[in-house]
């Protein structure tokens, strides 16, 4: 019994590494236009490079949510397109509260964390590597 549970992890931590992703999360806190553009350029060449073997997930938070605003953003059609290719886009919670934004502002392709910061600090734990956009 005990050989088959050692076989069958041998063999799950095998298949795990080879289908090993590299993991990226990305924070914006800024409403700065260009800044948004310079990250859906980054995120655009992430999967070039890439493909689906890379995990992307942005964190937007202060004035960085307003790209996942409903009324603010201008960059809806993009983060559409890389939300159908498994990007993950969250809004802080937090920041929403400071902000008195309410969830129905945010567009639908947002998901959200209750803490930017904590989710930054706790992606960076689990091994994912970590980018700033803006400036």
């Amino acid at each position: 019994m005990f050989k088959r549970i050692f076989i069958a992890t041998i063999i799950l931590l095998f298949v795990a590494s080879a289908n090993a992703q590299h993991k990226v999360i990305m924070q914006i806190a800024s409403n700065d236009t260009l800044a948004w553009k310079g990250l859906m350029n980054n995120i655009k060449n992430l999967k070039a490079a890439w493909g689906d073997s890379v995990q992307i997930e942005v964190v937007a938070h202060s004035f960085g949510l307003d790209l996942l605003m409903t009324a603010r953003t201008n960059q809806l059609e993009k983060i559409a397109q890389y939300k159908k290719m498994g990007v993950d886009f969250r809004a802080c919670e937090s920041a929403m509260a400071e902000r008195k934004i309410p969830k129905e502002a945010m567009i639908a392709e947002a998901g959200y964390v209750k803490m930017a910061v904590k989710e930054i600090v706790l992606r960076q734990e689990e091994g994912w590597s970590y980018f700033k956009a803006g400036f």
